[in-house]
């Protein structure tokens, strides 16, 4: 896959904005982020060609819970997401970054089982990023890119907390930042990103900011990709409960790391990219209301993409 069509198919990375709900985590009904953890893999730092760009995705996540909440792991978490969105570069550049903006549209459905017994379905909160600047550092293959994403509360939102079905009452502001070296066919990328959330406006309750870290090390082979990849998510900053919860805190911190591997295919005017992750590393702790029931999603999850140019 060539730098052009790397670029846009990597961004449906924040196109994850699909969201695995149905955990009890965090506040209750929310996983505990917005975009799922190694979203980001086949995104990197270097911008497309001037054009418009279409990226479509499908994700599924399959797991159970884990930590002191849920010691036996025996609750079933299952999550399936599809995702459209459209980037555009229109080739103008800013101190000497290449300029690019795109919204982002999920849909998701989701179950869990017993004992939360819970399962919704619709429309996740629409990702916008008005702005991202890509620098390319000469001709040593180095890219650095930097932006802003903003979720917005427009998903399908009811019950009282407002967390009974895919979108969320709250706006996210994500600063972003990537590296990439692309040369000789290898693509060693990192993406790191911020979510940083808004109170809920039902509940009061805030949940804390999600650092997200992806990491590809991918090498083309003729019109093959193929290569490793690595995520870890993490909450580094505490929840601030409210009365809606008698001021008690269900999850505070939070650590997640996956280990998988990707594969793409470059037809010439559409690419396809599938990756897969396993979790190894999943820690929860934080819980305030008595014993300490802080739980997180542990599993593996399934990434598959499709991008072309108009």
């Amino acid at each position: 896959m060539n730098v052009k069509r790397m670029r846009a198919a990597a961004l449906v990375a924040l196109a994850a904005a699909a969201g695995s709900r149905g955990a009890s985590a965090y506040e209750l009904g929310y996983p505990g982020w917005s975009i799922p953890p190694g979203a980001m893999m086949t995104m990197t730092a270097a911008s497309p060609a001037p054009g418009v760009y279409s990226f479509n995705e499908i994700y599924t996540a399959q797991g159970h819970r884990s930590g002191p909440g849920d010691p036996t792991g025996e609750t079933a978490l299952h999550v399936a997401s599809a995702v459209t969105g459209v980037l555009w570069s229109p080739g103008w550049t800013f101190l000497g970054a290449r300029y690019e903006a795109l919204i982002v549209q999920p849909f998701t459905m989701n179950d869990a089982g017993a004992p939360l017994n819970q399962q919704g379905s619709g429309i996740h909160n629409t990702l916008i990023a008005p702005g991202q600047l890509s620098w390319k550092l000469g001709d040593t293959g180095l890219y650095v890119k930097a932006g802003l994403a903003i979720t917005v509360p427009d998903g399908t939102i009811s019950g009282a907390n407002g967390l009974a079905d895919p979108g969320a009452p709250w706006w996210i502001v994500q600063p972003l930042l990537s590296a990439s070296y692309i040369k000789n066919g290898w693509n060693l990328t990192s993406n790191v990103s911020l979510e940083m959330n808004t109170p809920n406006t039902k509940t009061h309750y805030r949940t804390g900011d999600i650092l997200h870290a992806d990491f590809t090390a991918t090498r083309k082979f003729g019109k093959w990709t193929v290569g490793p990849v690595a995520s870890y998510i993490g909450q580094v900053s505490g929840d601030t409960s409210s009365a809606f919860y008698h001021n008690a805190i269900n999850v505070d911190r939070y650590n997640l790391l996956a280990l998988g591997a990707l594969v793409g295919y470059d037809f010439g005017g559409a690419t396809v990219n599938l990756w897969a992750t396993q979790d190894v590393i999943a820690s929860a702790s934080g819980g305030s209301s008595g014993a300490d029931k802080a739980t997180i999603i542990k599993g593996y999850k399934v990434f598959a993409n499709l991008n072309f140019r108009f």
